[in-house]
């Protein structure tokens, strides 16, 4: 990590290339890097993401708790925390807003986002102008029989910590909000979006991503040759700055978004557009608010819970699989 802010040469081009005549069609990858600064951990730094905050609930490995393998067998751990997660009390960053402030100014043609925080569309930006990569909270439905799920006893299981099952007769399914785990496909039209939308790019920005995570990884490789990509965050990452025309600014996304809106003279309008969102979100009459840290309901699980949960789900997650693996090789046997 750089403790060395942009340098001003590095703005000034950045800024030169979202001031170009024509206005370009820009493209933005974002990442957990531009929500941290709602309270929003990332995943994978050491000592604060959220991987290395689960380890009390001693999972067989940090990710489980959003595998959907894991998940289906042994629901607990994720519902544990979930009412940290789900953004319910967030308010969007500086660096939402300037996403915001370029889809005013008729600059930014599309986003991949990997959050499921929703704070893109929070802070102004037009949902047709946003793909949910990796789905949202808007909705929630039954894993086994995909029946969807109240929003009214969803809010009380996030509430509770406790898992939500099926309604159908019969079923006793958990049910799952609209976010997509490891091991699930992206939503359908995000293999479209990627063709039309990178092939149409004159910038691309990638803020506050690790570009660890398959597809989305592929994004920034996926622009034509000549096209500028602009990283921003903490470190360096995939093979942004590699390219001629790239540009790599790095540190905190809102720390140099600050800097690039005075290089753009855009700061007192960025402000006044945050102003605004962060107003909107805290008015809104579905905002509960956030009562317990991430810390205390991990805590809180692991004395609840303690390893039993996760022994019993890998029982039944063993006894699935060697049914499946029986019934494959028995011939006759069903």
């Amino acid at each position: 990590m750089s403790s060395n802010p942009p340098s001003q040469s590095n703005l000034s081009i950045i800024a030169t290339l979202l001031k170009a005549t024509p206005p370009p069609k820009i493209v933005a990858l974002v990442g957990a890097g531009i929500s941290t600064a709602a309270n929003v951990p990332d995943f994978r730094s050491a000592q604060t993401g959220l991987y290395a905050k689960l380890a009390p609930l001693k999972l067989p490995y940090p990710e489980a708790i959003f595998d959907i393998n894991f998940f289906k067998h042994t629901p607990e751990p994720f519902y544990a925390i979930a009412r940290a997660r789900k953004p319910r009390n967030l308010r969007p960053t500086l660096t939402h807003a300037f996403l915001a402030l370029l889809a005013k100014k008729g600059l930014l043609h599309f986003i991949f986002t990997q959050n499921i925080d929703g704070l893109e569309e929070d802070a102004g930006v037009p949902a047709s102008h946003v793909l949910p990569a990796h789905g949202n909270w808007k909705s929630q439905r039954c894993y086994r029989c995909k029946r969807g799920y109240p929003d009214e006893l969803m809010e009380k299981a996030i509430e509770t910590g406790e898992v939500p099952y099926c309604l159908n007769e019969g079923c006793v399914g958990v049910v799952k909000p609209d976010v997509v785990f490891f091991g699930q496909d992206l939503p359908r039209e995000f293999e479209e979006k990627e063709r039309t939308k990178l092939a149409e790019a004159d910038v691309m920005l990638v803020l506050g991503t690790s570009l660890k995570v398959a597809p989305c990884s592929r994004l920034p490789r996926g622009v034509r040759e000549g096209v500028p990509r602009v990283l921003i965050n903490l470190e360096p990452v995939g093979d942004v700055g590699n390219r001629d025309g790239d540009v790599v600014a790095l540190g905190q996304c809102d720390e140099v978004i600050r800097t690039l809106s005075e290089e753009l003279g855009w700061a007192e309008e960025l402000d006044g557009l945050w102003k605004e969102a962060v107003t909107a979100k805290a008015h809104c009459e579905n905002d509960q608010g956030e009562q317990s840290s991430l810390d205390e309901l991990i805590a809180r699980c692991a004395e609840k819970i303690g390893p039993k949960p996760v022994t019993d789900g890998h029982r039944r997650m063993l006894e699935e699989h060697l049914g499946a693996k029986f019934a494959g090789i028995l011939p006759g046997k069903v």
